[in-house]
């Protein structure tokens, strides 16, 4: 069982940038590939952004390739989120999510393990 606590988010301008952080309880967090998610209101959940259990590899949505980085910290136990050059449009609340068996990096019926999700909201 893994339990995961996310913090960070809020309100920022545009073009700022904002840090969310994911962490986990639990044991073997080095095996559990990670993701963050995020879901808009009226829309989808939409995946954001993924790593593997060992941290060296990372998925990006292309809506944030370049502008976000996903990393992975195991000996803290946690997963980070650096949104860069944010825009309105990336205002959503966003969610980090953990599996420990690997599926799929977008799809979020392959994760077992949900944060609370955190809002950000990005004002122009």
């Amino acid at each position: 069982q893994v339990q995961l606590v996310q913090s960070g988010g809020g309100l920022v301008q545009a073009g700022g940038s904002v840090r969310l952080s994911c962490a986990a309880s639990g044991r073997a967090f080095s095996n559990y590939y990670m993701a963050w998610f995020r879901q808009a209101p009226g829309k989808e959940r939409e995946f954001v952004a993924a790593v593997s259990g060992g941290g060296g590899d990372t998925v990006y949505a292309d809506s944030v390739k370049g502008r976000f980085t996903i990393s992975k910290d195991n000996a803290k136990n946690a997963v980070y989120l650096q949104m860069n050059s944010l825009k309105p449009e990336d205002t959503a609340t966003y969610f980090c999510a953990a599996s420990r068996i690997f599926i799929s990096y977008r799809d979020a019926a392959g994760y077992n393990y949900w944060g609370q999700g955190t809002q950000v909201t990005v004002s122009s």
